[in-house]
This record gives structure tokens, C-alpha cells and sequence, in this order.
């Protein structure tokens, strides 16, 4: 199905487009204003066309309680803390965050951020940013993605853990208010993720079924995925970022270092130009190898008189001769004239040459 591509900062997303990368910053900055803003410089250098940031308070996020509804269970990656906790560690304090967008505009690099809460829509609005994010977790929030969808502004939002009939009201609610300029991005909310559940083939069904750009939120390790992702035809992948892994913080083990990074978008636009478009025909490179194609061709001396048989004339390379399809046809003919094993069969070289005049090829 078509859609129409979307726009943010007059950055096309969407089919015959290069992939709009996201740098997802999270709570890699560890509670330093210094390190969030190396990670900032560290997206560019990646080659990120975005860096994401989040913005919420644990009192926008949660209920600060340590009851068992509120502790994070064992096996997970945060498991041994309340939520209350994990976000206390993991919040961006938001007078950073005007600061970072400036940064950020300086390098050439577009800024925006996840609101999860109202008061956040609001700050990052007057903050002036090109887009929001919509979180997997918040987008059974009607009430939420009915605000966001208010600010007119595009959206990115994961579909993480989503059935099909969440996902239609979701966007049901964004395009009631005529907020049309919509992403969305397949998404497996574990951290981090096993490449066995990602089911890509999810992002080109995702566009299909709501006639919107589709791509990929990615939380595996390594960068497989979204390589997949794009050959898939993924406008969109966004991936966490980190200085190091060795730094620690809620969100290292999944994310990439920046090496790592520059070479996911190094292969994402490798992935790319290899898509190119249907084509059947020579590039302008192969012409010159066309020489090397199979053509007939005399094997053996032979004298005026003789019969063209499978043992004098054969279909190989290079490709001097005539086409190896009139080989059947030209079996059986008689040579009028003397030829030396090695010369490009013609038409010119049988005596019955006049019935074959327009077969020339």
C-alpha cells in the first residue's frame, strides 16, 4: 500500500529516502550533564541523522512505593529495585535538555524526545522540538498520544508489545485530530532483545496495513537487525547509544558504543545503495564484460565444403561470435570458405547464408 512520506525539519522519511537513523541516548548519560553531552557530539560523529532524549520525573513515571507491585521482578535487567528507584537513576534533568537541543542544532543534528506525561508534551514544545517519540509502554495511553497528537508536530512511536487492535487505536486517535505526519516502529520491549523474536517481517505489514513509513526500534545486540530492518524497507531505525558499555548505568548493556554505531550506519547505507531499484539491465560498469558472454565459434579448421557440426562449432567465450541461440540453426550448413579454429562464427562464413539474412544479430 502507499503512503505518504512524512517530514521533520524538511527531512524526508519514507520510501525513496534514505533511512532516518536515531541515536537513542536514554539514561546513558549517567546523571552527568558532560557525559549527555558527549553523547550528543558522539551521535554525530556515529553519523546519526537525530539524537533522542527522554523526559519525564519518577513522579510523572510511577508512585514511589515499595509494595510488590512496584518492584521490578527477578530475571529482568533491572530486576532488585522499585521503579521508582530505576527511574530516579535513569531521568535526564529536563533543565538539560533546551541546553542539549542547542548543542545539538549546532552540529547539524536534529534533537527531539519521548514526553511521558503531559507537563513534559508541554516543556518540549516550548522547547520548539521537531518531533515526538511515543514510547511502547505509553501507547495503551490514549488520553497521553491524544495531547501529543494536539501539537501537531510528527510522531515516532513504538508499538512494542502491541496487538493489532492496540496499535489501530493508537493511530486512530492520532489521525482523528488530523495529525497525520506518523511513524511507526516496530519494536521488541526486552532488554535486551533476542534477534529470534524480532519477526521484521512485521515493519513492511505494519506499513501496509496503515499506509504509514514503518521501521524499527532496536534493542538486540549487534546490529543484524536493523540491517535486516532496512532491506526489509525500514524508514526509521533508532538504537541506543553509549560512551561505553564499561560505564554502566540502567541502559549499557543493550546499547552501542560509538564505533559500533558508526558502523551500523556505515552498513545501513551500504544496505542501501546495494537496494538500489528494479533494474534489468547492464550497469555501466558490466558493459565492458560483456566481451566475456558466450558466443559460437569455429573450434577446428576446416575446409570450403565441410558440414558445421557440434564438434567445429561450439557456444563459448568471449562472446565475438553469433549468438549461441542460432547454433541449432547453423548445424548441418555447409562452410564456404577455408576458416582456422578460434574465428567468431558469422553468418557470412555458410553457403546457404540468403535464408538466415535477417536473423543477423
Amino acid at each position: 500500500m502507499a503512503y505518504e512520506n512524512i517530514s521533520i525539519n524538511n527531512r524526508i522519511i519514507g520510501e525513496g529516502h534514505p533511512c532516518y537513523i536515531i541515536a537513542e541516548i536514554s539514561a546513558n548519560h549517567n546523571q552527568s550533564y558532560h557525559k549527555a553531552l558527549e553523547l550528543v557530539n558522539a551521535a554525530k560523529e556515529a553519523g546519526a541523522d537525530a539524537v533522542k532524549l527522554q523526559t519525564y520525573t519518577p513522579d510523572t513515571l510511577t508512585f514511589n512505593c515499595d509494595n510488590d507491585y512496584f518492584k521490578i521482578p527477578a530475571g529482568n535487567t533491572w530486576s532488585g529495585q522499585t521503579l521508582y528507584e530505576l527511574y530516579q537513576k535513569a531521568c535526564m534533568p529536563w533543565d538539560w535538555q533546551p541546553k542539549l537541543k542547542k548543542e545539538a542544532e549546532k552540529l547539524g543534528l536534529l534533537l527531539f524526545s519521548t514526553p511521558y506525561d503531559k507537563s513534559a508534551a508541554d516543556f518540549l514544545s516550548k522547547m520548539d522540538i521537531p518531533a515526538y517519540k511515543i514510547a511502547s509502554f505509553e501507547l495503551v495511553d490514549i488520553p497521553l498520544i491524544e495531547y501529543i497528537a494536539k501539537k501537531n508536530r510528527p510522531i515516532i512511536m513504538s508499538t512494542g508489545m502491541a496487538t493489532l487492535v492496540e496499535i489501530e487505536e493508537a493511530v486512530a486517535t492520532v489521525r482523528k485530530l488530523g495529525n497525520n505526519q506518523l511513524v511507526l516502529l516496530k519494536c521488541v520491549s526486552d532488554y535486551p532483545a533476542d534477534i529470534e523474536d524480532m519477526n521484521l517481517r512485521t515493519i513492511p505489514d505494519l506499513s501496509e496495513t496503515f499506509g504509514l513509513p514503518a521501521g524499527l526500534s532496536d534493542h538486540t545486540l549487534g546490529h543484524e537487525a536493523a540491517i535486516a530492518a532496512v532491506a526489509l524497507g525500514a524508514a526509521v531505525i533508532e538504537k541506543h547509544i553509549t560512551l561505553s558499555r564499561c560505564d554502566g548505568g540502567p541502559d549499557a548493556e543493550f546499547s552501542m558504543e560509538v564505533d559500533e554505531f558508526k558502523a551500523l550506519v556505515r552498513a545501513v547505507r551500504r544496505t542501501e545503495k546495494a537496494l538500489g531499484e528494479v533494474k534489468y539491465k547492464s550497469t555501466e560498469r558490466e558493459k565492458k564484460n560483456k566481451i566475456f558472454r558466450r558466443s559460437l565459434f569455429v573450434v577446428k579448421d576446416v575446409e570450403a565444403g565441410h558440414v558445421i557440426t557440434s564438434e567445429n562449432v561450439r557456444s563459448i567465450r568471449p562472446g565475438y561470435g553469433l549468438h549461441p541461440r542460432y547454433l541449432p540453426e547453423v548445424l548441418g550448413s555447409l562452410f564456404n570458405r577455408d576458416v582456422k579454429a578460434g574465428t567468431p562464427f558469422c553468418w557470412d562464413l555458410i553457403n546457404d547464408k540468403s535464408k538466415h539474412l535477417h536473423k543477423h544479430s
